[in-house]
């Protein structure tokens, strides 16, 4: 169990087919401990069952859209545990009227919004996991190719993405002396609420599995052996990294 021992928090969990569901369920299964946290009150009941199935010490809310909120959750780690080793940040959001419109005809409010929740929140939460990584640390965020190339229909999520990548750069340069590494998790489409939003995002799967090389689709397994591995003490020298899980879509032109 290469994660025996190790400590972490899950951010994003919505239901069963969440992929921050599917990468902790992997963890867990590898020997980690997980703090797990829930959107809202309306969340719970979909989230706490599957936090108790993990054996979930730790299961708070976390809006970061709240003020306090998120300092709350890590100040509970601190009281619980003392430490944390490592966190999975999956979170993001736009409005449907911006995620749906042209970038040029995105609201500025829309814009702050996606920015804030998706790809600023990730920031703060490495400020405040900092102080609890006194050994080291692995810091994880999810994103998408629609950050390096345009991909039909992802619009704002897409320069959202992107400015979430370079913040996995900057943080692994600032935060690598304290040897905690930072990067991002790339999977292919995958079928999540989230990812419903998306208008023809069937349409979208299917172009995925029709041009990767494998001619498949990924699973939220197959990500959470990715986190796994990058979360181990195997890839202590891997830190700044836009990791693909994709099947090989990110491949072809």
């Amino acid at each position: 169990m290469p994660l025996k021992g190790k400590k972490g928090l899950i951010v994003g969990i919505a239901n069963r087919k969440s992929i921050a569901y599917g990468c902790a369920d992997v963890l867990r299964s590898a020997g980690a401990e997980l703090a797990v946290t829930y959107l809202n009150a309306q969340a719970e009941p979909f989230v706490r069952p599957l936090a108790e199935q993990l054996g979930s010490p730790i299961v708070v809310p976390c809006d970061v859209r709240e003020p306090g909120q998120l300092e709350a959750v890590f100040s509970h780690i601190r009281r619980e545990w003392g430490r944390l080793d490592f966190l999975l940040h999956s979170i993001a959001y736009a409005s449907k009227e911006d995620l749906h419109s042209r970038i040029v005809d995105c609201s500025q409010a829309g814009f702050a919004m996606a920015m804030d929740v998706s790809c600023h929140s990730f920031i703060r939460m490495a400020r405040l996991a900092e102080p609890l990584m006194t050994d080291g640390g692995c810091l994880l965020t999810v994103t998408f190719y629609g950050a390096e190339k345009v991909v039909e229909e992802y619009n704002l999520m897409g320069p959202v993405k992107s400015a979430l990548e370079s913040c996995v750069r900057y943080m692994a340069a600032e935060l690598g002396p304290k040897r905690i590494r930072v990067h991002a998790l790339s999977p292919g489409p995958l079928k999540t609420r989230a990812a419903s939003g998306i208008e023809r995002f069937d349409e979208l799967l299917e172009r995925a599995r029709d041009r990767t090389p494998e001619h498949r689709l990924v699973s939220i397994e197959d990500v959470g052996n990715l986190a796994a591995f990058l979360i181990s003490d195997g890839a202590a020298a891997l830190t700044g990294n836009i990791e693909y899980v994709d099947a090989g879509y990110h491949i072809v032109g």
